[in-house]
C-alpha cells in the first residue's frame, strides 16, 4: 500500500493535504505571540504603510537583524488577502505555512532518490508531523520559509554528489537550484543556508578523500549568480542604513549568538540532544534507530550524504551558547530520512537503546498530555473538553503505537506517527490554545480598547507593558512610554487613553495629580505576560480635569 501511495503524483497530493491538515487549523485563531513574531509582523506592516521594502523598522527602532526576505513574502501575502490597516494575523502567517509544506514536498523529492520514494514517503510524513515544525507553520517568523530553502540546496547537493559517486554528470540546472535556493535562504535569515552546504560538503570531502564532485557545483558562475542576487538588497540596506545594517546583524545579532547566550537563550552542550525526544514528537521515537543503521552503513552515498548534512551542523549548534529549540530545525529532514530508512529496512537494535528511546519519548508524550490538561485550568477557564480528548488521544494512541515499536519496527509505524501528530496537534492550534485568555494578555487589552475606543487618529498609550504583541493589535502610533512621560501626552491629546500596569499606577497617578488631572479607569484585564513569566493587571484609563 505505501509503495503504491508513494508513486507518481500521489506522494506529493498525500503530502499536501497532511501538510494542511496539521497547518491550517489555527493559523486564524491563534492569537499573535511574542516576541519574534510580533516583530516580524509589525514590522512588515510598516514596510506597506511606509512604501520603504529596504529599511526593517519595529516602530521607530530600526531591526537590524534579519535581511528582508521574510519581510517581503509577509507584505506580499499581506497586500494579497488583507491590508496594513487589519490585525488579522494569518495573512503573515502564510508564507510560513506554504514553506513548511514546501519543504515537506522537497524531502519527498530528495529522499526518493537516497532512500527509495516508499521511505521518502514515510519520513517527509515524519517531518511534516514533527511538533517544532507544525509549530513554525503557525508563526510568522523565518525559520518555516528557511528550512525550504535549506532542503532545495540540500537536494540539489545531494543529487551532485549521488550521480558523482553512481558516475554520472549532474547538469546545470541542479547547479542553478542549489545558488537560487542558497540566495533564498540568505535573503531570510543571513549565512544558515550557505553555512549548512558548507559543512555538508566539507564533511563529505574529508569523509571521502575526493572532492572533484564539487566542479557540479559550478562555483565559478555559481558565486557570481548567488552575488549577483544579493547585491541589490545589500547595497541598498547599505547606502538607506549608513552601514548599520550589516554592523548591527553581524555584531549585535549574530556575534551574540555565537559567543554568548543572547536574550538569556543560553544552554548547555547536548541540550538539542535532550530536547529531541519532544521537539521532533511523535516521530522521534524511531530517531535512534535511524542514526544506527545510518551509522553502520556509512560507507553507502546516500547515508554518508545525510551524516554529513546532520553531525556537523549539529555539533556547531551544541557548541554555540545561544539556543533556541527551532535553530535544529534545518537538520530534521536528514533525521526524518534516516528514520524512515530504518523502519522499511529492518535493524537488530540493543535492548538498552530501545528502552531509553520509549522512556524519553514516552516522557515526552505524557508531559505534552499533562500540560494540555493543566493549562486550561491555569490559563482559561477551567478543565477543556477538547484539552482532555487531545490528551486521552496521546495517551491511549501513542501507548498503542510505542508497543507496537516495541515488538516491530515496521513501516506502518512511521504512518501510525504521522495520524497522532494529525489527531492532536490541530485541536490544540485551533481550540485549546486560543482559549488560554491568560496568555493572551494583549489580546485581552486590545479587546478592552475596543470597549472603549479613543477618537480616530488618537493613539493608545501603554505604560509598564511594552510587550510587540500590544503595537501589532493596536497599531503602528501606540505609544509605549514611562509613566513620567506618560502623564503629559495624555492630556496633550483630547480623548486619549493609557493602558496602565499596576507596578506603574501609583507613579501614573501621580504624575497626572502634579498637573492638575485626575484618571478614570475604564476597565480592567489581567493575565500573564509569558516573555517574562509575570502576572500583571492592565487598566484602561481616561483622564479629567
Amino acid at each position: 500500500m505505501i509503495a503504491r501511495a508513494s508513486r507518481g503524483w500521489r506522494p506529493y497530493l498525500l503530502l499536501s493535504l497532511l501538510c494542511l491538515g496539521l497547518y491550517l487549523p489555527g493559523l486564524a485563531s491563534l492569537p499573535v505571540t511574542d516576541r519574534d513574531e510580533a516583530r516580524f509582523a509589525q514590522a512588515t506592516r510598516q514596510m506597506l504603510e511606509t512604501g520603504d521594502l529596504i529599511r526593517i523598522r519595529f516602530q521607530d527602532e530600526a531591526r537590524n537583524k534579519k535581511p528582508a526576505g521574510i519581510y517581503w513574502l509577509q507584505a506580499a501575502s499581506v497586500a494579497l488577502f488583507s491590508g496594513a490597516e487589519s490585525a488579522d494575523i494569518w495573512p503573515y502567517r502564510l508564507p510560513s505555512m506554504l514553506g513548511a509544506s514546501l519543504a515537506v514536498l522537497l524531502t519527498f523529492a530528495l529522499g526518493r532518490h537516497l532512500v527509495g520514494a516508499p521511505a521518502a514517503l514515510l519520513g517527509a510524513a515524519l517531518l511534516a508531523s514533527s511538533l517544532t515544525l507544525v509549530s513554525e507553520a503557525h508563526l510568522a517568523k523565518t525559520d518555516a520559509a528557511l528550512l525550504a530553502c535549506v532542503v532545495a540546496a540540500q537536494l540539489a547537493l545531494g543529487e551532485i554528489y549521488r550521480r558523482h559517486r553512481a558516475n554520472a554528470v549532474a547538469g546545470w540546472p541542479w547547479a542553478l537550484l542549489f545558488w537560487l535556493a542558497l540566495a533564498g535562504g540568505s535573503l531570510i535569515k543571513g549565512p544558515v543556508a550557505p553555512l549548512l552546504a558548507l559543512l555538508t560538503a566539507l564533511a563529505l570531502v574529508i569523509a571521502d578523500r575526493e572532492w572533484r564532485w564539487m566542479r557540479g557545483l559550478r562555483p565559478l558562475w555559481g558565486m557570481a549568480l548567488f552575488v549577483l542576487l544579493l547585491s541589490p538588497w545589500l547595497i541598498a540596506i547599505t547606502k538607506a542604513t549608513g552601514g548599520a545594517f550589516i554592523s548591527d546583524s553581524l555584531t549585535h545579532d549574530f556575534a551574540a549568538k555565537l559567543f554568548g547566550a543572547q536574550e538569556g537563550h543560553g544552554a548547555p552542550p547536548g541540550a538539542y540532544l535532550m530536547l529531541l525526544a519532544f521537539a521532533f514528537w511523535p516521530g522521534s521515537l524511531f530517531l535512534p534507530a535511524g542514526f544506527l543503521r545510518a551509522w553502520q552503513e556509512r560507507e553507502l552515498p546516500s547515508q554518508r550524504f545525510l551524516l554529513a548534512w546532520i553531525l556537523p551542523f549539529w555539533a556547531a549548534l551544541e557548541l554555540v551558547p545561544t539556543k533556541l529549540p527551532h535553530y535544529l530545525l534545518p537538520v530534521y529532514p536528514a533525521l526524518a530520512l534516516l528514520a524512515a530508512h530504518a523502519l522499511f529496512n529492518g535493524l537488530k537494535r540493543p535492548l538498552w537503546l530501545d528502552g531509553v528511546t520509549a522512556l524519553l519519548w514516552a516522557i515526552a508524550g505524557l508531559a505534552l498530555a499533562a500540560v494540555l490538561v493543566i493549562a486550561p485550568v491555569h490559563f482559561g477557564h477551567g478543565l477543556s473538553a477538547a484539552a482532555i480528548v487531545v490528551a486521552a488521544i496521546i495517551v491511549i494512541a501513542g501507548g498503542t503505537l510505542l508497543r507496537r515499536f516495541r515488538r516491530e519496527a515496521a513501516p506502518g509505524l512511521a504512518a501510525r506517527a504521522a495520524i497522532l501528530a494529525l489527531l492532536a496537534f490541530p485541536p490544540v492550534m485551533a481550540y485549546v490554545a486560543p482559549t488560554l485568555d491568560r496568555l493572551w494578555l494583549s489580546r485581552g487589552a486590545a479587546a478592552l480598547v475596543r470597549q472603549y475606543p479613543p477618537p480616530p487618529g488618537v493613539p493608545i498609550i501603554a505604560i509598564g507593558y511594552n510587550e510587540p504583541s500590544l503595537v501589532f493589535l493596536l497599531g503602528t502610533e501606540t505609544k509605549l512610554l514611562p509613566a513620567s512621560e506618560a502623564a503629559g501626552a495624555l492630556t496633550a491629546a483630547p480623548g486619549a487613553e493609557a493602558l496602565v500596569e499596576s507596578r506603574a499606577d501609583d507613579e501614573f497617578r501621580g504624575a497626572l495629580a502634579r498637573i492638575g488631572w485626575t484618571p478614570r479607569p475604564l476597565g480592567r484585564v489581567a493575565g500573564i505576560d509569558y516573555s517574562n513569566g509575570r502576572r500583571m493587571v492592565l487598566t484602561l484609563y481616561a483622564a479629567s480635569r
